[in-house]
């Protein structure tokens, strides 16, 4: 008898932890969409490239153009290269969709010709992204780039 309560307590045992482990199982599509938008959001990414040109020194007076979308309240903030920007964007990681909304800046008068203007052109008009290490690219459809961002660091 105290054999047959042991082989039934042991067997009870064996499947309690084989259906905890099972519960815990994740599909690989619930995995790759809860990470793609955290490969995105909380980074400072500066603009590279806007409608195929290279974003140099000469292209911003005060600060260089970038952005950060906040996980918080889905705010995106950074500078154009004169002024600073706000506003708010949506995401679909499961199709790499995004768009921006409600987008202002502040109105300082800019001695030096910046990309500001194109800048915030494309964040009204891109529709998609594209991550691949380091790089951002806000797309419109599938025509080429409108902008490349490049992720950067705090030491």
């Amino acid at each position: 008898m105290k054999s047959h309560l042991t082989t039934i307590s042991l067997f009870s045992l064996s499947v309690l932890f084989i259906s905890c482990c099972a519960g815990k199982k994740a599909t690989s599509s619930d995995t790759d969409t809860s990470k793609k938008p955290v490969e995105i959001v909380e980074k400072y990414w500066k603009l590279i490239e806007i409608r195929g040109q290279k974003v140099t020194a000469e292209n911003f007076a005060s600060k260089e153009p970038h952005l950060i979308l906040k996980s918080e309240d889905n705010r995106v903030n950074g500078n154009g290269g004169c002024n600073s920007f706000f506003g708010t964007y949506e995401l679909q990681a499961d199709v790499n969709r995004i768009s921006f909304s409600q987008i202002g800046s502040t109105r300082m008068a800019c001695i030096k010709p910046t990309v500001e203007a194109d800048f915030f052109n494309v964040l009204e008009t891109v529709d998609n992204y594209t991550v691949k290490n380091d790089t951002l690219q806000l797309n419109k459809a599938r025509m080429a780039p409108l902008a490349k961002f490049v992720a950067v660091y705090l030491k």
